[in-house]
């Protein structure tokens, strides 16, 4: 998965819109898109939305956070549409996902759902506090299918008046970046990208997923539809990488018992291994 758009859970026409592209995942968002007194609307429409599947994508729907008090009520108007995964904002850490997770196997149940089906992604760094928490995730939950970073709310949260300057962020907002990082690959999830909001500067969008791609992440989230092919392709193994991964991959599958080998010149070990496969699709 490389590309999560998100659309209005109170938009059916956004919805079919953005179905018509070729984002991997589409997010259905209950939580900052739809005004308050619009939720209860918005909560009928995705579910009409989750049943009308008219993609191959997978449909997350972003909850509201769990301070709000309307996680669960959205979580049971939603389900029975059998959504691939919740996106939950404002996570605090791993307890968030065990309290979430617990909701999902009863609602799974009540649903006729396969209990365990439903992943869960965590917005892990809207809030100072939520930090914090970033270590708690390994292990919590079977569910947890990734981590993103945002910085829109962090930005509230911290008081500050700029998140960046010139196309680059400042150092608080690149901390809880590569901290989100790092709590994913610890947590073995995938690591997502916060969104780009610099609508038409497609140059600056293609050069900030190349560097979440250099980094370690392996999707990024989306807020407009003409963003997702950028996105893709940026995502993608160039040649060269493709013709490295499956010549190492090679070179160990030559050589099973061998823990090092020597390819074009240079040495290589099983952590070159693990990266090919990631490259080719196949970790």
């Amino acid at each position: 998965m490389r590309s999560m758009l998100f659309v209005p859970g109170d938009s059916p026409r956004k919805f079919e819109k953005a179905s018509e592209g070729k984002a991997d995942a589409l997010i259905i968002d209950l939580e900052d898109s739809v005004v308050t007194e619009k939720k209860a609307e918005a909560r009928e429409l995705t579910l009409s939305m989750l049943k009308s599947r008219p993609g191959p994508h997978q449909l997350y729907v972003r909850v509201n956070a769990l301070d709000t008090g309307m996680t669960l009520a959205d979580l049971a108007a939603i389900m029975p549409g059998g959504p691939d995964g919740i996106v939950l904002p404002k996570s605090q850490g791993g307890d968030d996902v065990r309290q979430v997770a617990t909701w999902l196997e009863a609602l799974e149940a009540a649903s006729g759902i396969a209990i365990g089906a439903t992943g869960i992604v965590c917005v892990a760094t809207e809030t100072a506090g939520s930090i914090f928490g970033l270590g708690s995730y390994k292990g919590c939950s079977p569910r947890l299918a990734g981590l993103m970073w945002g910085a829109e709310d962090l930005s509230a949260s911290l008081g500050a008046t700029e998140k960046a300057s010139g196309g680059v962020f400042h150092s608080p907002y690149r901390l809880a970046r590569d901290l989100c990082l790092m709590a994913a690959a610890a947590a073995e999830v995938a690591p997502i990208d916060t969104v780009y909001t610099d609508i038409d500067n497609l140059a600056g969008l293609e050069a900030e997923t190349r560097a979440a791609r250099r980094d370690g992440f392996s999707a990024k989230a989306l807020i407009h539809p003409k963003h997702v092919d950028i996105v893709n392709a940026a995502f993608a193994p160039t040649e060269a990488e493709r013709v490295w991964a499956e010549k190492v991959i090679a070179a160990f599958a030559s050589k099973p018992n061998s823990g090092t080998l020597r390819l074009d010149g240079q040495m290589i070990d099983k952590p070159h291994l693990r990266a090919a496969m990631k490259i080719l699709g196949q970790s």
